[in-house]
């Protein structure tokens, strides 16, 4: 009897203490831990992002424009360089020599050109002569004082000399054809000395010198050095087509500022404006190729880097702006979790505008002033408790 009566009171206890728990699993599951954020209205620049390259403003390859030994060189490479400074000099001598020769030739031709001169002035004067013995005696021939054998002869002697004097006419127009032609050769001859002295043609910044003095040099040969114009200085980069008509419309109307900044050191931004919008759009990616301009005082830009290029084109004004990882992605599309007055979420899906460094335009879904969470996003489900922590605190607590 006693044995059954312990049974009894086993089995009561066992169930209750069954019951005990079914009761105790019952309870709400435990707040999910997140971070929040409020969204906000603000206004907002409409910028378009791109990777950019730099490239000097204007690029010289310095060559020789005649051949001879490289004598000397006058810059430092890698320095800034002024237009019309003196770079290069190749030995003078061969010119400075046809200089002298041109010159030796006009002084020949002019010498030739005042004989010729003078030949005229003096047959002239004999044409002159014969001309009037030739009449005198034509008129005497007609009262038959003289022959007519004289006569002829007289007029044969004036024709003779008129043709002394034409001759002497067509020499010295050609002494004076040959004198121009002798200018011709000094100038020419004077200009290929003026090449002995390379000047830069820009004020930029001098590369490697590529060609040592002691060498030859060829005419139009290899460069001597290259000098890259970086004040100012362009950055080139291309956006999407999609962007060509806004581009286009807020460029008629004022300058759009572009902000570049290189991607080994973020932090630094310089300023400036596009400048040109290419012609054409790039079939093959989609694209249209942009150029800005910057002053570039500071050097803060090198020929060859790639930057980070923000191309402003408006302002967009009271839009409503969440932090970016709010956003999330689902099958049916981007969706935000918003936090409910009891402590709950509930999934709300959006459609997003710009991104704006490390925040994003909300254009459909949310409204000013909702608390959105950014974090912790993982483990919720539409209707489950939340407990907003700071975002050090999730990473430990996760940790």
């Amino acid at each position: 009897m006693s044995l059954r009566l312990t049974a009894i009171v086993t089995l009561a206890l066992f169930a209750g203490a069954c019951k005990t728990r079914e009761v105790r699993s019952a309870g709400p599951p435990p707040a999910v831990p997140v971070s929040v954020a409020v969204a906000t209205q603000q206004s907002v620049p409409d910028e378009i992002r791109a990777i950019g390259t730099v490239e000097p403003s204007a690029t010289v390859q310095i060559k020789s424009q005649i051949a001879g030994e490289l004598t000397a060189v006058h810059f430092t490479e890698g320095a800034n360089v002024n237009q019309g400074e003196l770079l290069i000099e190749i030995d003078p001598r061969p010119y400075q020599e046809a200089v002298r020769q041109a010159e030796a030739t006009v002084a020949r031709d002019r010498a030739q050109l005042q004989q010729a001169e003078a030949n005229l002035s003096r047959d002239e004067a004999q044409w002159k002569n014969n001309d009037t013995l030739a009449q005198r005696y034509e008129s005497l021939m007609k009262e038959k004082i003289v022959s007519r054998e004289q006569a002829e002869q007289m007029r044969t002697n004036e024709q003779t000399t008129h043709e002394s004097v034409r001759a002497d006419q067509a020499a010295i127009a050609s002494n004076r054809a040959a004198i121009e032609t002798d200018l011709a050769a000094v100038d020419k001859a004077k200009l290929d000395l003026s090449y002995c002295q390379i000047r830069s043609p820009i004020t930029g910044r001098a590369g490697n010198l590529l060609v040592h003095a002691g060498n030859l040099v060829k005419v139009s040969d290899v460069p001597l050095v290259v000098i890259n114009r970086i004040e100012p200085i362009y950055v080139s980069f291309g956006v999407q087509e999609r962007y060509l008509a806004a581009i286009r419309r807020n460029s008629t109307e004022r300058k759009l500022p572009v902000q570049a900044s290189p991607q080994n050191d973020p932090g630094r931004t310089i300023t400036g404006s596009l400048s040109v919008i290419d012609n054409t759009v790039d079939t093959s990616t989609g694209t249209i190729k942009l150029k800005a301009t910057f002053d570039n005082h500071d050097k803060t830009l090198w020929p060859g880097q790639y930057v980070n290029a923000r191309l402003t084109l408006d302002t967009l004004n009271n839009v409503t702006v969440v932090p970016s990882e709010a956003v999330q992605a689902g099958q049916q599309g981007q969706f935000i979790y918003v936090v409910t007055t009891n402590q709950t979420v509930e999934r709300r899906d959006v459609s997003i505008g710009r991104s704006i460094e490390n925040k994003i335009v909300v254009e459909k879904g949310i409204a000013p002033g909702e608390t959105v969470v950014t974090d912790g996003q993982l483990r919720l489900f539409p209707g489950a408790h939340i407990k907003a922590v700071p975002a050090d605190k999730l990473d430990a607590g996760a940790g």
